[in-house]
């Protein structure tokens, strides 16, 4: 699932690619900026907040990517081109003068701000602890903010701490054993940003544990919760649950947890 973690390791695989590099062409396949050429421009530094990647050119500008749920990226060596059957969901298309190609398929977001105008676009985002400048009291602050927001809300609201996404607030609720629903007030909130800061720069930065929460790489043994509606769970085997997203409301979305290990009340009040 595209979460912070996923967002930087995107940008560490497309930094030796294009730091530095000049570009011989640069389209953005998008409406808003269908006439914007980067040809020429040359890429000075990437940069992630959350689940936002900012590359940024000589010139003055940002490109301002969002993977969103169906976005990729794809890089090709030179004298190579993306499959036929992929160009006509090509949004980002750089070319270097190495020759080699980076492509932004099906990307929802795609925005050519000033650099200087970054904040517009990730200026509201919460501390992000794959990033240097992360500020864990900020973070507990802003969770605390709301006392009474159910806890799996909170965490997925970017504007609290960005870049975890459903996956990793899903098994962090299930590691504290809290109820998803359990209200922010009664969390240990240091404890679990604390948890949550562990997880996420191991996730990125420790080869082979990419979203591996339990341990175990191996598909369909590597989450504790999510994705696992009516399997039995792991640790005292009654049977996980799960609870439909909402269309349209931020704070319901897909759910998963063990009514065991996470007591406390469920998505329509106490149980």
């Amino acid at each position: 699932m595209p979460e912070g973690d996923s967002v930087y390791l995107v940008r560490r695989r497309l930094e030796p690619v294009l730091t530095g590099r000049r570009l011989t062409r640069g389209e953005l396949r998008v409406p808003a900026h269908a006439t914007d050429d980067l040809t020429g421009h040359t890429v000075v530094e990437l940069d992630t907040h959350g689940k936002h990647l900012l590359t940024r050119f000589d010139s003055g500008l940002t490109l301002h990517t969002h993977l969103k749920m169906d976005g990729s990226w794809s890089v090709t060596g030179p004298g190579k081109r993306l499959p036929c059957t992929l160009l006509p969901d090509v949004r980002v298309l750089l070319e270097t003068d190495l020759g080699s190609s980076v492509y932004g398929i099906s990307m929802p977001v795609v925005e050519l701000v000033r650099t200087a105008d970054e904040h517009e676009v990730v200026g509201y985002l919460g501390p992000d602890p794959l990033r240097a400048d992360w500020n864990a009291a900020r973070a507990i602050a802003n969770l605390a903010a709301r006392p009474d927001r159910p806890l799996a809300a909170a965490l997925l609201d970017q504007r609290n701490l960005a870049g975890l996404g459903n996956l990793w607030v899903n098994e962090l609720a299930f590691l504290r054993g809290y109820s998803p629903w359990t209200p922010v007030a009664e969390v240990d909130l240091k404890a679990t940003v604390a948890l949550a800061v562990r997880t996420l720069r191991h996730s990125a930065l420790v080869p082979g544990a990419y979203q591996v929460t339990t341990g175990h790489n191996r598909r369909g043994q590597d989450h504790w919760v999510a994705g696992r509606a009516g399997q039995p769970c792991r640790r005292c085997r009654t049977t996980i649950e799960v609870t439909a997203e909402v269309p349209g409301d931020p704070d319901r979305r897909r759910t998963w947890w063990c009514p065991r290990c996470q007591p406390g009340p469920g998505p329509d009040g106490p149980r």
